[in-house]
């Protein structure tokens, strides 16, 4: 266990803990959102998927010198549109298509970053490193998640009606398949995003547990977007505070913060209901 008084610094907390709360924050807003209509329309795969095609982009880039982030936005964001127009071909299955895309790609990095011998210089993308993020890491995150908040909140109604029923979104004239590719761009952005934060192999958990603990205590849609927010910021908070603490890795800490208050939600739930069914009777 750290003295948290020797660890926090005035220095440290200005020059590497404050950027990592900006952008983890940001982060966690943007994943909390999207999570919610990903559990609900059933795609919760998708973003394990781009992030396995997120780091084998960022492994070629790096292994070409080319400027990772940079490389790694545009490619995924395709990569997200080819998974949805394959998911919607009746020849080839939405899980299949996000399997056979996304360890492709994944073989490709890992073959790239042998060659070159750069396994050790973008390992901290499969596992996370937030703290060792530079300040051209933080402004550049922090631009995208404003944009995709700002898209998200601009799009809030038409998101919710591709979300809970397509069918009626497309009786009513909606364009569901544009809102469908902008639910997947958006979801690809934030992947990269959150892959300097969580890693490659755990920033998808930061989209599925906020959700899934805000259905467990909310019913209405709005009210579980915003639980879920609450959620997913609190729990960053809480695990990069344990990190510190226990000096243990922030990606993990805050996926088991995570875990710990989905098993909390739904021991209320559970406790809940059956209250609601005794006075049923």
């Amino acid at each position: 266990m750290n003295d948290l008084s020797a660890i926090l610094t005035p220095e440290y907390v200005s020059v590497i803990l404050l950027p990592a709360l900006i952008a983890g924050i940001a982060v966690s807003l943007c994943s909390s959102l999207l999570g919610v209509s990903l559990v609900l329309k059933r795609c919760s795969m998708i973003g394990d998927g781009l992030s396995h095609v997120g780091y084998g982009t960022l492994c070629i880039a790096i292994a070409m010198g080319w400027a990772p982030m940079k490389v790694t936005v545009p490619v995924v964001i395709a990569a997200a549109y080819i998974l949805l127009r394959l998911s919607e071909s009746s020849r080839l299955g939405g899980d299949t298509a996000i399997a056979l895309f996304s360890t492709s790609a994944l073989a490709l990095g890992i073959f790239a970053s042998s060659k070159a011998n750069l396994t050790t210089d973008v390992s901290h993308y499969m596992f996370g490193s937030i703290l060792a993020m530079t300040r051209s890491d933080v402004i550049f995150s922090v631009i995208l998640s404003v944009c995709v908040l700002l898209v998200y909140l601009l799009f809030y109604d038409k998101i919710f009606a591709v979300t809970f029923d397509e069918n009626f979104a497309r009786a009513t004239g909606l364009n569901v398949r544009f809102y469908n590719l902008l639910i997947a761009v958006l979801t690809a952005v934030t992947v990269v995003l959150g892959m300097m934060m969580m890693g490659a192999l755990l920033i998808s958990s930061l989209m599925i547990f906020p959700a899934v603990t805000a259905m467990r205590l909310c019913k209405r849609f709005r009210a579980v977007v915003l639980t879920a927010v609450a959620v997913s910021v609190s729990c960053f908070l809480l695990g990069l505070l344990f990190s510190l603490w226990f000096d243990t890795a922030v990606g993990a800490s805050v996926i088991l913060v995570n875990l710990a208050f989905f098993l909390l939600s739904s021991l209320v739930s559970c406790i809940f209901r059956r209250k609601g069914d005794r006075s049923a009777k």
